[in-house]
């Protein structure tokens, strides 16, 4: 399993995010809005495999 990354600002926007493009495409602007998916799952998860290749961390250190 992929460590956590992502804090809590960035989880929610990319909840958001996600939710807005899947609903987009349910309602049919576009096929390429399905990509929402990729946001919320790294949400929901709490874990970006591009930020672990790059070294970024937005979830707060724990101390």
């Amino acid at each position: 399993m992929l460590a956590k990354n992502i804090g809590g600002f960035d989880k929610i926007v990319r909840i958001v995010i996600g939710a807005l493009l899947i609903l987009g495409a349910i309602l049919g602007y576009g096929v390429w809005m399905w990509i929402g998916v990729v946001p919320l799952a790294t949400g929901l998860l709490g874990s970006c495999p591009l930020y672990q290749l790059v070294g970024l961390n937005t979830c707060p250190l724990k101390k």
